[in-house]
């Protein structure tokens, strides 16, 4: 079993290169999708409103992510600590889910194993130290006018979307060289899945 990590900014691309990974059989470990996940079970619910307040539940009770993130991102030191805080509530529970999707891969029958490939789809994997996990680095690059219109798509407030920013370069570290390479997510998909494909064949010959 080959396990591949994937870095990029914000809006590069990492979750289509995700996506090609996945069309050639690797199996996707989506940190986004998990935190989602966490974000409803009860006793994090719970801990969210103890520390930001009820104004943080929607109507039904579950966790209103755009009035969070007004809360967590922002210029002030006050939205960073409250960043921290809630890091500090999620991401331990991230963290053990994503250690025990690793585990059910590591325990597949040999021949399952031979030749398969996990990709971790984790912001700031390098920061979390599971760059020590992987076997090889995908660092997704894009062309910045793309990038910028993607993250314009977004709809972001400009002060929560400078606070992304500034998080991810303040959190920056470089992949080692040695078991990286890029791929360019900047044009059509066909030609991301088409250097994804290359990638694979050179590591699986």
């Amino acid at each position: 079993m080959t396990v591949i990590g994937l870095v990029g900014r914000i809006a590069a691309g990492k979750s289509t290169v995700a996506r090609a990974f996945e069309r050639h059989g690797a199996v996707i470990i989506d940190a986004d999708r998990i935190a989602h996940a966490v974000l409803g079970e009860p006793d994090v619910i719970g801990e969210i409103v103890a520390r930001f307040g009820p104004g943080v539940r929607d109507e039904g009770g579950a966790v209103n992510r755009p009035a969070l993130a007004r809360l967590v991102f922002g210029p002030t030191p006050a939205h960073d600590q409250a960043l921290r805080d809630l890091e500090g509530i999620v991401r331990p529970r991230i963290r053990g889910q994503i250690e025990s999707r690793l585990r059910d891969t590591d325990d597949l029958p040999a021949g399952k194993q031979d030749g398969g490939v996990v990709v971790l789809d984790v912001p700031l994997l390098m920061q979390a130290g599971w760059d020590r996990r992987c076997d090889r680095i995908v660092e997704v690059v894009c062309d910045e006018p793309t990038r910028q219109r993607r993250l314009d798509a977004r709809g972001w407030p400009a002060e929560q979307r400078a606070a992304r920013e500034r998080a991810w370069q303040r959190n920056y570290l470089p992949p080692n060289p040695e078991k990286t390479v890029r791929v360019d997510a900047s044009g059509d998909p066909s030609y991301t899945s088409e250097q994804v494909e290359a990638f694979l064949a050179g590591f699986r010959c």
